[in-house]
């Protein structure tokens, strides 16, 4: 059987892909793709037949400020890809975020987030799915650069010596571990009759701090002045378990994450 994953060259992307590997053919879309008539490369892989469709890639840069470049990223390929699952009527699993919900919990704050609450609407009422994942860390995300999780950005710095310094007041997030949002993908594909048209968070359900993080890596840290805190930062995030697709449930929360991904890291 054949599926269809787009961003496979990415840090979630790439993790599906080697999960899925074993058990499906595999077809890829990736940005370098998104040049010429890219949308005949998008039906000519249809036309072989998909059975379902994993959208993730996306510009997932939350400064990026080129509209132009973001919305056909984010926007006008889901779009695309979209309106091919409801011609060939195929599952759409799509890649969202937590933001969605910006700083006052009810629309985005930024342009990257508006791209994804656009490209999730159109989605879910389209028939697809979407995942607003959380703050997402593990094997994989190399190349993500400053997108790239706290863990990983903090690792390097430590193993350069780098002096590692925090923002003050404890700001919490809700870190899920990769290895979730994999298995989270594959349940709203292997029950996709009962989820679809709707939108799910996918997190680990707790609030953790930046020092619990550094804590479990063994990194020491120290802190910023308080006054170098960025206006309008988000100071909290975590997902909400009446929001989980029903009968999902992570298998990581912090300290077993980051176990798993020390070891990766070392």
């Amino acid at each position: 059987m054949n599926i269809l994953i787009t961003g496979t060259n990415g840090f979630i992307g790439k993790n599906l892909k080697n999960k899925l590997s074993d058990e499906y053919n595999i077809f890829t879309f990736e940005e370098s793709d998104i040049e010429g008539d890219w949308k005949s490369k998008l039906s000519n892989i249809f036309n072989k037949g998909v059975v379902c469709v994993f959208h993730v890639g996306a510009c997932s840069d939350t400064l990026e400020q080129k509209v132009n470049y973001m919305m056909l990223l984010n926007y006008e390929v889901t779009k695309h890809i979209t309106d091919l699952c409801v011609e060939y009527k195929v599952p759409l699993i799509y890649s969202s975020s937590a933001a969605n919900y910006g700083t006052n919990d009810e629309y985005p704050s930024n342009l990257y987030g508006w791209s994804k609450y656009v490209g999730e609407g159109y989605v879910i009422s389209n028939g697809g799915i979407g995942l607003r994942y959380f703050n997402v860390y593990g094997p994989g995300e190399e190349n993500k650069g400053r997108m790239s999780s706290v863990a990983y950005q903090m690792y390097i710095k430590n193993n350069n010596g780098e002096e590692i310094k925090l923002f003050p007041k404890k700001p919490l997030r809700d870190f899920v571990y990769v290895n979730d949002i994999v298995d989270a993908n594959i349940f709203a594909f292997e029950n996709f009759k009962h989820l679809n048209s709707k939108w799910y968070e996918v997190g680990s359900g707790t609030a953790n701090s930046f020092e619990s993080v550094l804590d479990n890596m063994g990194i020491s840290y120290s802190y910023h002045e308080e006054s170098i805190i960025p206006e309008g930062y988000q100071f909290y995030t975590c997902s909400n378990k009446s929001k989980w697709m029903s009968k999902w449930s992570p298998n990581y929360q912090l300290e077993k994450g980051i176990e798993d991904y020390l070891k990766y890291l070392l």
